[in-house]
């Protein structure tokens, strides 16, 4: 794959081989970050479980201290009080059957978080065909599947987000934007990362955190040494 000047110029600052401490992590990724437009910084961290067994899953949420950097849309399925409830913390859209059947029969997905409250769930799971692929479906562990709408809305809309396994026992997850700067995005990923070593199951044998690395949209990954969160 040829890479442009920018990348090639950002690739020169960083030692492929070497293990960066999170905050000398941050500092390269932001100068690396070259393009005209607020680049992403996403981690990806690799875990010593295997994803294809239930007492080996890790997934959770984590408010990030300073957000993601990005506009949260909010869908809250919910009805009666709760509606109001939803509505009065700023949910940007909020509803029940009708938006229900809108997912179902129009393929609608102009929102990024989903919250649903308990009694609705019978009919949400409808849309598990729809929402399940893109990781939108809610659920009680990610705290999107709540009575309490209005502190979910007023969390998704803070930064909190969701963190799960892939296939190959990979978490991908934002961890905010280049603009941030090194304190804010360290901020962020100590967060994160303390998350994810507290939700260590049980039966996870060896090493933890295999490898992580951070990189920007458009800019090189960085390796990132993991000592201070655990092994």
């Amino acid at each position: 794959m040829k890479h442009g000047k920018k990348y090639n110029e950002s690739v020169k600052l960083i030692e492929k081989a070497k293990f960066y401490d999170v905050e000398e992590a941050c500092e390269l990724a932001v100068k690396a970050a070259t393009a005209k437009f607020d680049e992403t910084v996403e981690i990806h961290v690799r875990l010593g479980v295997d994803s294809r067994h239930a007492d080996q899953q890790v997934r959770g949420a984590v408010v990030l201290p300073n957000g993601t950097g990005k506009k949260v849309r909010t869908l809250v399925l919910t009805k009666g009080d709760k509606a109001k409830d939803a509505e009065a913390a700023g949910s940007d859209y909020v509803g029940g059957d009708e938006l229900i059947a809108k997912i179902q029969n129009e393929g609608w997905i102009d929102f990024d978080v989903v919250i649903a409250t308990p009694d609705m769930m019978g009919m949400v799971g409808r849309l598990g065909k729809v929402l399940g692929p893109r990781g939108l479906m809610p659920t009680p562990k990610a705290g999107t599947v709540t009575p309490d709408v209005a502190k979910a809305v007023t969390e998704a809309k803070a930064g909190k987000i969701e963190y799960r396994l892939d296939k190959t026992n990979i978490i991908h997850c934002p961890v905010g934007k280049a603009s941030f700067g090194k304190e804010k995005l360290v901020e962020n990923i100590d967060a994160l990362m303390s998350a994810i070593a507290k939700a260590k199951p049980a039966a996870a044998k060896g090493t933890y955190f295999k490898s992580c690395v951070i990189a920007t949209t458009m800019g090189p990954g960085i390796k990132v040494a993991t000592g201070k969160y655990g092994n």
